[in-house]
C-alpha cells in the first residue's frame, strides 16, 4: 500500500509540474522526496534555520561523485538519493529558496536549482555550469541569492577579522586537464568556453578565514553563523576550492562541518572540529563563508 501511494504521488507530482525551459533528468523518487521535504519545511516555525534543517534531513545519504555527469549533453540533473559535497549544498540552497518563496512544488525547486547551478541561471551546455566555486559565488551574488561574508574593514581586532588571509584566483585546472572531464573530451568549443570562464574570474583577490584561526571560540568567530556555506580554500595548483559543507557550532563550542564526506561515504556531521579536520588535510588553507540571503 505504501509503495502504491508513493507511485501515485510521484505521478501526480509529474502531471502537475509544468514544463521547464531546461531538460531535466530525475527519477520519481527524487520528485517525491523534494515535495515531501518542502512540505516539512513549510511547517517549520518562523525563524527556523532552514539551511541546517534541510541539511539534517539529508544526513546519511550516500556519498557518490559525479552525479551530474549522467547525460551525453548537459541537462538539469536532480538526484536526492546520492550526493557529493557540491550537490549537497546546491540542493539545500534550492530547498531553502523554494521555501522562502512559499512553494512546495517540484517545478519551482528545479527552477531554483537551475538558477544556482548555472551562470546567471541559464543552462546553455556543459560550459554554462558553475564548475569553479568562485564562479558559483559570483553568479549567485549577482542574482541576489547569496552573499559572501568578508568581515568589516574597521574591525577593532584588525581589518576584516577573521578574514585576514587572501587568495588570488588562478583557476586553470579544467582547461589544463580536459581529459579528466568526459563532457570536455573532443569538444573544442566547450573547452574554449571553459578557458573564457577561467579568465573571467582569475586575478580576483578573495578573503578567507585561515585554518590557524578556526579553533577560536564562537565569540571570536561570530562572523560565521550556523548554516553558512563553508568553501575550503586549497593550495592545489589550478583550483580555488577543494571541498564544501555547512557550518555547525557544536555543543563543544567549536566549529564543525556538515558535509557529503568521501571519507565517511555519506552525508555526515563531522565529529572532529573543523580545525582538527583541516589539520589532516595539509593542502587546505582556510574557509570562505557564503550566506543565503533571507
Amino acid at each position: 500500500m505504501r509503495h502504491l501511494f508513493t507511485t501515485v504521488f510521484a505521478c501526480l507530482v509529474m502531471l502537475l509540474m509544468p514544463l521547464c525551459a531546461a531538460a531535466i533528468t530525475y527519477q520519481p523518487a527524487d520528485s517525491v522526496k523534494v515535495v515531501g521535504l518542502l512540505m516539512k519545511g513549510k511547517r517549520q516555525p518562523a525563524g527556523e534555520n532552514l539551511m541546517l534543517f534541510y541539511a539534517q534531513q539529508l544526513k546519511g545519504l550516500p556519498y557518490v561523485g559525479r552525479t551530474l555527469e549522467v547525460n551525453p549533453r548537459e541537462e538539469l540533473a536532480v538526484n536526492l538519493r546520492e550526493l557529493d559535497c557540491t550537490t549537497l549544498v546546491e540542493n539545500v540552497v534550492a530547498l531553502v529558496l523554494t521555501t522562502q518563496q512559499g512553494s512546495t512544488r517540484f517545478a519551482d525547486f528545479c527552477r531554483n536549482l537551475q538558477r544556482i547551478r548555472y551562470r546567471d541561471g541559464r543552462l546553455d551546455g556543459y560550459a554554462s555550469r558553475n564548475h569553479y566555486f568562485s564562479e558559483w559565488i559570483q553568479s549567485n551574488e549577482q542574482q541576489g541569492l547569496v552573499k559572501e561574508v568578508v568581515g568589516a574593514k574597521g574591525d577593532a581586532r584588525g581589518a576584516y577579522f577573521p578574514f585576514v588571509d587572501q587568495q588570488t584566483l588562478a583557476c586553470t585546472y579544467m582547461s589544463a586537464h580536459p581529459d579528466r572531464y568526459p563532457m570536455l573530451k573532443g569538444d573544442a568549443a566547450a573547452l574554449k568556453q571553459i578557458r573564457a570562464n577561467e579568465r573571467r574570474i582569475n586575478g580576483r583577490v578573495v578573503r578567507y578565514v585561515p585554518r590557524r584561526l578556526l579553533s577560536r571560540s564562537r565569540k571570536d568567530l561570530a562572523a560565521i553563523e550556523d548554516g553558512d556555506i563553508l568553501a575550503i580554500v586549497t593550495k592545489k595548483p589550478g583550483l580555488d576550492v577543494s571541498h564544501l559543507g555547512l557550518a555547525v557550532w557544536g555543543r563543544d563550542g567549536q566549529l564543525h562541518l556538515l558535509n557529503a564526506s568521501q571519507i565517511h561515504k555519506k552525508v555526515v556531521l563531522e565529529p572532529m572540529t573543523l580545525a582538527e579536520y583541516m589539520q589532516k588535510h595539509p593542502t587546505q588553507l582556510g574557509v570562505r563563508v557564503i550566506r543565503v540571503v533571507k
